[in-house]
């Protein structure tokens, strides 16, 4: 991971620090505000959620974010890893600067400030990012406690002392300089000359060493040149001059034979291959810039992601010697532009590899554009299609409905909503109406006084405006001849030539409301014919045979005093006869007052409907409840007979039906309208039968209240009693 090491720039210049171009230093900074936003959002996401349990973290890496890219994309991903904690997590960032202070005397002095500065806020995680920190911590490991050591270091990094059951565990990358080797000796099969290239930094000896190792078995193949010990340079000169079938190897450059500092990603790689007159493979994802190829690359944030995983089951509890060391999973990466430079082919390429600035095709480039015009190009010939299909459709419609609107057996009208105008016209209202088509195309409903109510057209109008359409609504209109008919107006709001009109229909229903209120007079005299007639038998029941009965009791009672004592046996026959005839009097009684109230021709509505209740509920044995209000004296006598009707009828059938054994009787008065309330709590019925199945004094209290504009509403269901309500209006009734 030294590759990725960058030099500080302290104290004197010297003309090796020429190196570092302004581009560098911004893409520094760049890096450093990357990881500061990071920072940032775990503090914030810290502040805006509930107070959590602290936890404190140290990071410890080899150089620092500032001098090396690598360690930065390290630590930002470690950052962001830890957010995933279920604790607040309290962070520390320590660096060693191996690159400017290597030497035993500096570490010392960073060795003595790191012990007194975190001995009294131990941390409860520590992470370890390279080689040279682990060991650093592996040295200090008893100053810290016992404190868990999660590392991301490379293959061959983790010192001897950790593999003794030590609290440690991270992730190891394993170089694979050889995967490289074979991914551009199959790339360019014609390879004969290998060039390795590195510097003599601490750092670079490492990286080389992993180097020679891997291409040792391949020394008798190919021919390798080590150039590890030149200034910068003389290397560039040597790689501009390198024979043919040659490919260069980059390792690491981080200090040249002149003691020469580079940022090896930043500064060092980019020299190398814009010097080499051959393809420069690289080791990691970081230095796949700047003209290199790429190979079998080291992910390093993938790394840092994996170990911060590792530190939150830690800090969750979980011990470190039962997490596994992961070694990093390693990607085949390539730069589209350098392999097209070098004339390799993508097909040789290995399989799952990712070919990175790739430059798109035309079709990549402009692919949404000729789709989009495909697509447009279509949806016109689609919607030209639609369109004459829809003008021929519209046709065959138009041709059908004039057809059917000429010869329709129901007076058809179309007029403009906006005018008010007639457009058109059929031969039905020609015949309904009297008025020829063309005496009314042009003109409006008011200049032929067709409408005998001009309201009620405005209001018809209205509510086709308003609601789109209207239906089944009775109107009288005036024949040309003056004559009055009565028809059943129905309209729609249409489009005629893209103008807004109304279609309205109408059927005459002038002989059917003839039949209709025929039917109604017939039925109205039938129901006063009934009431007279019962009226008639109550009186005479009342006047008269009751009268008698009670002449023939008092007869009975006097010839049973007459008697006397004198034979027991017959006095007691003329007292069970006179009881008989007493009970047979009250019956006629009881029957004279079902059909005719005297209470309610007398008293009025209220008194009347009281007393039944009274008496309904003495012979029946059903408890019933009256509850009234509001009910003026006035009542006209047809309103009253009406609702006393209804609430004899109501409760009759409860006592025939519903086998409840109470009921509630309510009467009173709301905005003008008698409303009577029958309720029980019986077995109930289904009350949405249709009207033919319904029994005769369902029928019975529909009509009367029909008769004088009022309304019957049912509410039962088996098993859940019933509710009857009816209503009213007194001056309708009083009209009547």
């Amino acid at each position: 991971m030294s590759r990725h090491q960058e030099e500080r720039i302290v104290g004197r210049c010297n003309p090796a620090q020429s190196y570092f171009s302004e581009s560098v230093r911004a893409a520094g900074c760049t890096l450093i505000l990357s990881v500061i936003a990071v920072a940032l959002l775990v503090s914030r996401s810290a502040a805006g959620s509930p107070m959590r349990e602290i936890r404190r973290v140290l990071i410890i890496n080899d150089i620092g974010i500032i001098s090396s890219p690598g360690f930065a994309e390290i630590d930002q991903a470690v950052l962001t890893g830890l957010q995933k904690s279920p604790y607040r997590i309290e962070l520390y960032q320590e660096s060693l600067d191996l690159i400017l202070f290597p030497d035993r005397v500096s570490q010392g002095r960073f060795q003595e400030e790191i012990i007194q500065k975190y001995s009294a806020r131990k941390p409860d995680v520590i992470i370890a990012a390279g080689p040279e920190s682990l060991k650093f911590i592996a040295e200090l490991y008893d100053k810290f406690q016992g404190t868990p050591v999660v590392f991301c270091t490379i293959w061959g990094g983790v010192p001897d002392e950790l593999r003794h059951g030590m609290p440690f565990t991270g992730v190891l990358a394993q170089l694979r300089p050889e995967g490289t080797l074979n991914v551009a000796l199959h790339l360019l099969p014609k390879t004969k000359h290998v060039v390795v290239v590195g510097g003599v930094g601490k750092f670079d000896e490492g990286w080389e060493a992993i180097a020679k190792q891997s291409f040792h078995n391949y020394e008798s193949k190919l021919e390798f040149t080590y150039l590890f010990d030149l200034t910068m340079p003389a290397l560039l000169e040597r790689l501009k001059h390198l024979p043919s079938d040659t490919i260069v190897f980059h390792t690491a450059i981080s200090q040249d034979a002149a003691g020469e500092r580079f940022i090896d990603s930043a500064q060092s790689i980019p020299m190398v291959a814009s010097a080499a007159n051959a393809p420069v493979f690289v080791m990691d994802d970081v230095d796949l810039t700047a003209g290199t190829v790429g190979g079998d690359l080291v992910n390093w944030a993938d790394d840092a992601r994996i170990a911060a995983e590792i530190a939150v089951r830690v800090l969750n509890g979980e011990n470190p010697q039962d997490i596994p060391v992961v070694t990093s999973n390693h990607a085949y990466m390539f730069d589209w532009r350098a392999l097209k430079r070098w004339g390799m082919n993508e097909k040789n390429l290995p399989p799952g590899n990712m070919v990175l600035h790739r430059q798109p095709s035309f079709w990549e480039l402009y692919k949404q554009y000729v789709v989009a015009a495909i697509f447009l190009i279509l949806v016109q010939s689609a919607a030209i299609v639609g369109l004459l299909w829809q003008r021929a459709r519209r046709i065959r419609s138009e041709e059908k409905f004039s057809k059917s609107f000429r010869h329709s057996p129901l007076a058809m009208i179309i007029a403009s909503t906006k005018h008010d105008r007639y457009i058109d016209v059929n031969e039905t209202f020609e015949q309904q109406t009297g008025w020829c088509r063309n005496e009314v195309i042009g003109r409006s409903p008011s200049d032929i006084n067709l409408w005998v109510d001009p309201y009620q057209r405005s209001m018809f109008i209205k509510r086709v405006l308003a609601e789109g359409n209207i239906r089944d609504l009775e109107i009288r209109i005036r024949r040309k001849d003056g004559q009055i008919r009565t028809a059943l107006g129905s309209a729609e709001l249409v489009e005629v030539n893209n103008k807004p009109c109304a279609l309205s229909v109408f059927a005459d229903i002038t002989e059917r409301k003839l039949a209709e209120e025929a039917l109604a007079s017939l039925s109205g005299r039938l129901i006063e014919a009934q009431d007279e007639e019962r009226k008639r038998i109550a009186r005479e029941i009342h006047d008269d045979y009751s009268q008698r009965i009670a002449m023939v009791a008092m007869d009975l009672e006097q010839l049973a005093e007459n008697v006397g004592e004198s034979s027991g046996e017959t006095s007691q026959q003329f007292h069970e006869l006179f009881d008989r005839v007493s009970e047979l009097g009250a019956d006629l009684h009881s029957l004279s007052h079902r059909l005719h109230s005297s209470t309610l021709e007398s008293l009025g509505l209220l008194a009347g409907v009281e007393a039944f209740c009274k008496e309904f509920a003495e012979q029946q044995g059903v408890q019933v409840d009256f509850v009234h209000g509001n009910i003026p004296r006035g009542v006209p006598e047809d309103a009253a007979l009406c609702m006393f009707r209804i609430t004899q009828e109501a409760l009759r059938n409860i006592k025939r039906h519903s086998g409840a054994n109470r009921a509630e009787v309510r009467l009173e008065l709301q905005d003008g309208r008698l409303h009577l309330s029958v309720s029980d709590c019986g077995r109930g019925f289904n009350s949405n039968k249709p009207p033919g199945e319904r029994g005769i004094g369902i029928h019975s209290m529909e009509e009367r209240l029909r008769l004088l504009g009022g309304k019957l509403e049912i509410q039962s269901r088996p098993m859940e009693g019933t509710r009857i309500d009816a209503w009213l209006p007194l001056k309708m009734a009083s009209a009547a």
